[in-house]
């Protein structure tokens, strides 16, 4: 609560008081306070400081009867201690890669706004390691901490600096420098550093809204991150043909490898993230196609048996669909509400309860056909699954895909960034697909991305109208 409703007396002295005679007296919102002074020297200062900073617009505590700016300044909040607060009020509504990835934030701002002369200082590893896994993980504060965690962060009780001195530029800029550097001295990643930056300026702003500090100081710091590319290389982009024989070589490495063909099928033919394919279930799946002996057509493929008339062992696969519905991040038990090292959420984007309809080729069909036929699904209806049946891992798929480059690429091509990565298969998806002439409109729906997004990461990849350009300024230049 604020008032700018301010009335200052003029001093006064009182007779029967003779330590400290000089009264100031003032009222804020109509509630009157006085302070005694031993001298009339002391008593004018104090005055004037009212005087001050009620001329200059600042806000009255009506409580206390003071500037809101002394009230800040006299404020003991530390840094740490904000930053578990803010870690406190962002937990239940974020989602756990999110909850891990502002603590990684904060935990490297957090050792670097500590005091450097204080006694006992443990070692940058060691603090780290207690932020990260203690301090500041809600989840965890009712455990006993280990001793040396315990008193790592002890130490930086003390040590931590008040919020308020980040009201200083030059504080910022230093913790605005340590982000761009990582542990080992190289430069950090700019997509890092901005990602940590925003969340430094986030916990910034929750300070002003606790009325710690009156301003964002970051604002006023002429500091720049560094750029991320907006755009995708276009080198990492394959063609259906090298696709196709990778996923080759993906099935020739044996059945447990077999195991993730259709999931890396999903990835190209249906443009889907990891996240998403890796929570595919067989209640989200149309599979459509027809039999070529008797000409029955078959809306569930999975599902189709032979019968006394046809045993329906020649399929042609047909166009299908999924509907897609939710996603299954790898975040790690110490961020997921279950402890597990997956959690289960909606689509990207979109609204818990919202679903995505994307339509998959025959080949995407033939995939997970042929995935049902060999290796089943688990007991809730997902598709691909860990080795133990738990939820598929980023390390399990990686390996396999990394071994799959290895046996189909030329030498040269591994080496080069061409699929690299298993998700370079949804951006090998989104070429093709705006390269085909499918308008952007749906190619973005399909993605479940943004129009404006979808054309500014993929500019690099429409191919197209180069001739033409090429001649119209051959012919200019004679």
């Amino acid at each position: 609560m604020k008032s700018y409703e301010v009335q200052i007396w003029e001093i006064g002295k009182r007779a029967d008081r003779k330590a400290r005679p000089w009264r100031v007296r003032w009222a804020v919102s109509g509630q009157r306070f006085e302070d005694m002074f031993r001298t009339k020297a002391l008593a004018h200062s104090f005055r004037a400081e009212l005087v001050q900073a009620a001329n200059a617009g600042e806000p009255f505590d009506p409580a206390t009867g003071r500037p809101v700016s002394e009230a800040r300044t006299k404020n003991p909040t530390t840094w740490y201690a904000h930053s578990r607060a803010y870690v406190e009020m962002k937990w239940p509504r974020a989602a756990a890669k999110t909850r891990r990835s502002v603590v990684e934030a904060l935990t490297s701002i957090t050792v670097t706004l500590t005091r450097p002369s204080k006694r006992g200082r443990p070692t940058d590893a060691l603090l780290r390691e207690a932020l990260y896994l203690y301090g500041l993980n809600p989840r965890r504060w009712s455990e006993e901490i280990p001793g040396d965690h315990a008193a790592a962060l002890a130490w930086l009780e003390t040590a931590s600096v008040p919020v308020v001195e980040l009201d200083s530029p030059a504080v910022v800029r230093r913790v605005l420098d340590s982000l761009c550097v990582r542990l080992d001295g190289k430069s950090a990643a700019a997509s890092t550093v901005q990602r940590k930056r925003a969340t430094f300026y986030n916990v910034l702003g929750y300070a002003v809204e606790l009325e710690l500090i009156a301003s964002n100081p970051v604002d006023r710091v002429q500091w720049t991150a560094p750029e991320v590319a907006q755009s995708i290389d276009r080198r990492v982009v394959a063609n259906p043909a090298q696709v196709a024989t990778l996923l080759e070589a993906v099935k020739s490495l044996g059945k447990r490898a077999d195991k993730v063909t259709a999931f890396f099928g999903c990835l190209y033919y249906a443009g889907m993230r990891p996240s998403e394919a890796a929570d595919l279930r067989r209640e989200d799946c149309d599979l459509a196609g027809r039999c070529a002996d008797c000409g029955a057509d078959f809306d569930d493929l999975a599902a189709v048996k032979p019968s006394r008339s046809c045993k329906h062992e020649k399929i042609e696969h047909r166009w299908g669909r999924l509907v897609l519905a939710g996603t299954s991040p790898r975040a790690g038990s110490h961020w997921t509400d279950d402890g597990g090292s997956h959690e289960r959420r909606g689509l990207k984007h979109r609204g818990r309860a919202e679903t995505r309809t994307v339509p998959i080729p025959p080949r995407l069909v033939e995939l997970l056909c042929a995935h049902v036929e060999n290796h089943g699904v688990g007991p809730d209806g997902r598709f691909f699954r860990g080795l133990h049946g738990g939820p598929l891992s980023e390390s399990v798929y990686d390996r396999w895909w990394k071994l799959a480059r290895e046996k189909a690429l030329t030498e040269s091509q591994v080496g080069s960034p061409l699929v690299r990565r298993p998700y370079d298969l949804r951006h090998a998806a989104a070429s093709l697909w705006l390269n085909a002439g499918v308008p952007p409109t749906e190619v973005a729906r399909r993605l479940g991305h943004g129009v404006a997004v979808l054309l500014r990461v993929y500019a690099n990849c429409i191919d197209g109208g180069d001739d033409t350009m090429n001649d119209k300024i051959g012919d200019a230049l004679g």
